[in-house]
């Protein structure tokens, strides 16, 4: 989320539009490092509280949005206060609530669903970021006041790029990896539509079979997958050992993580997008994925697909492992090019037409 509202910000000022950005005290300071142009708005602090912060987009929110004088609010994860839904731009990000209810406690479930029917009655427009996703809503969510716009996301060229010697270099020092050493990369929140478990059965099965297999490094949270919350625990992040938890890396080294590993594997089932697909792409990385939902919309003929199960990870995997290295470098140039058709100034683009 954080990642989709900064680069749309970004997006809007490289096309010299500015718009009052509402945000919480402690976000408005990066926020406005990242796109100086607009104006910035502090919530009150109070509004840290979830269930305070939901009562007050449904009355400080719309007395804000009157005050400045807006024609037009957008709001970018789900819920929107209710008085201005006829001036209001939601964006739903995935139907996985419906979809796949078990990924999600049953509160988050009860909660999304409610507001995902309610933005598509209520609220003027609604946008989402891919096809996928607006056939899923169809599906599951009931029929929308009108039909909500496709913006794809984008990718930021100045922090994801094939990494240089010396980000890799930085990267191999800061992670104690020898010079020279290879790694598997997993990046994203660890919940169970993103198949950690079986990812590292998958990696488990390829090192007792014998074969020299870079160690499997895991970047990002760790979310509500027991399975892998506790595989992750136990593992820690030791030098040397085949599964590594890293934890939150800072955002100036993914490009080296991603674009440095031999492969970066993304075995989830449910995205409304892929972001970190584009980002490996877009970093020079060999992408192992699969092709449900919204990722063959982001992956193209430039990624490799895989079922979301251990067995088929583990051959899929090996197989790329065992490339020549043109063939890889074939698959990566592809990768890269396919990346190139996704900016934040087009996703900027298409929402500014669902504003007018």
């Amino acid at each position: 989320m954080a990642r989709y509202i900064s680069g749309l910000l970004a997006g809007l000022a490289d096309l010299d539009v500015r718009v009052d950005v509402v945000a919480k005290p402690g976000d408005v300071d990066w926020l406005r490092g990242i796109a100086p142009a607009h104006r910035y708005h502090a919530a009150p602090g109070w509004t840290a509280s979830r269930p305070l912060r939901l009562a007050w987009e449904q009355t400080g929110l719309a007395t804000l949005t009157r005050r400045v004088g807006a024609e037009v609010l957008h709001s970018p994860h789900y819920t929107f206060p209710v008085l201005c839904a006829s001036r209001t731009v939601v964006t739903l990000h995935d139907a996985t609530f419906f979809s796949d209810p078990a990924a999600h406690s049953p509160l988050k479930v009860r909660f999304f669903r409610v507001w995902t029917r309610l933005a598509r009655r209520l609220a003027r427009a609604t946008v989402a970021p891919s096809a996928a996703t607006v056939r899923e809503l169809d599906r599951f969510a009931g029929r929308p006041r009108r039909a909500t716009v496709v913006a794809h996301l984008g990718v930021d060229r100045s922090l994801f790029h094939p990494p240089s010697e010396a980000d890799l270099a930085a990267f191999r020092t800061a992670h104690e990896l020898a010079d020279g050493d290879d790694w598997i990369a997993f990046l994203g929140t660890v919940e169970p539509r993103k198949r950690v478990p079986e990812l590292i059965a998958a990696h488990r099965a390829l090192v007792a079979g014998g074969a020299v297999v870079p160690p499997l490094l895991v970047a990002g949270g760790l979310g509500w997958d027991e399975t892998a919350v506790r595989e992750l625990t136990a593992a820690g992040d030791h030098a040397g050992a085949p599964l590594r938890h890293l934890g939150y890396l800072p955002v100036d080294e993914l490009r080296a993580f991603l674009g440095g590993a031999r492969v970066v594997a993304y075995p989830s089932i449910a995205e409304g997008f892929g972001l970190p697909v584009l980002e490996a792409m877009a970093s020079g990385a060999d992408v192992l994925t699969t092709d449900r939902l919204a990722i063959p919309e982001v992956g193209g003929d430039a990624v490799t697909y895989t079922e979301p199960d251990a067995e088929p990870i583990r051959v899929a995997l090996g197989r790329l492992l065992a490339d020549e290295p043109a063939t890889r470098a074939a698959r990566v140039a592809r990768a890269r090019e396919q990346a190139e058709g996704f900016s934040w100034t087009a996703c900027a683009e298409a929402h500014l037409g669902v504003y007018r």
